[in-house]
């Protein structure tokens, strides 16, 4: 496992594919990669599962690196849709999707890669190449969980600020000194410095520049 996953729990590849030789050559190939898989044979049975997990109390899904690998043409649902569903749900940061096409599916799957879809590979495949961009959608996966704990962590840091505490970052944000917030706040600015501290130690920053940076990244500015 790749040291930079340690953190974030063992990745899992999932396989949705309505052909179960498919299914099953592809989790014997990641296996050969020390790469965990799951399967399944339609779209439906894919989406049962995230509805189980959306039902369960454990936080945001997937909570460690993960990826999809989806047949395009399938009976009932097409892979295309259920991509579809996974971009309005906000998933693909944290699941990236690899499509499996057949020759003719090509410009459909190109069409999703520019939507946002990790990747395309045609069958048949190479195996070492498959499972090398498999590796690499799972390190976009890893990037995505932190991400998404990072700006989870920031707002609950937020959610800890008092009403003045609030009043006093966005003046220091502003690059306004103790004075002029001070002022701008009618109290003294021995009050400023101490909500100011404050608002730093909660929030783990050391400036008022890095403080702005930490709220622009995070888009919470």
């Amino acid at each position: 496992m790749n040291a930079s996953h340690a953190s974030l729990g063992l990745p899992m590849v999932y396989l949705v594919d309505d052909e179960e030789v498919v299914r099953e050559a592809l989790s014997w190939l990641l296996r050969s990669r020390r790469l965990l898989s799951e399967g399944y044979g339609s779209a439906e049975a894919f989406e049962a599962m995230l509805a189980a997990q959306a039902g369960g109390v454990r936080g945001p899904w997937p909570t460690a690196p993960s990826c999809l690998l989806l047949d395009v043409r399938m009976p009932g649902t097409s892979g295309l849709a259920l991509f579809e569903r996974l971009a309005e749900r906000g998933l693909l940061a944290t699941l990236p999707v690899i499509f499996l096409t057949g020759h003719g599916d090509v410009p459909t799957a190109v069409a999703a890669v520019k939507r946002g879809a990790f990747d395309f590979v045609e069958k048949p495949f190479s195996d070492n190449a498959l499972v090398d961009r498999v590796e690499q959608a799972l390190e976009r996966s890893a990037d995505g969980i932190r991400n998404r704990r990072a700006r989870e962590e920031l707002h609950r840091a937020l959610a800890e600020l008092t009403e003045r505490e609030r009043d006093v970052m966005k003046l220091v944000i502003e690059g306004r000194p103790n004075k002029l917030i001070a002022d701008a706040l009618n109290i003294s600015v021995r009050t400023v410095e101490v909500h100011r501290a404050r608002v730093f130690e909660k929030m783990d920053v050391k400036s008022a520049v890095e403080l702005a940076n930490l709220l622009r990244e995070h888009q919470a500015l």
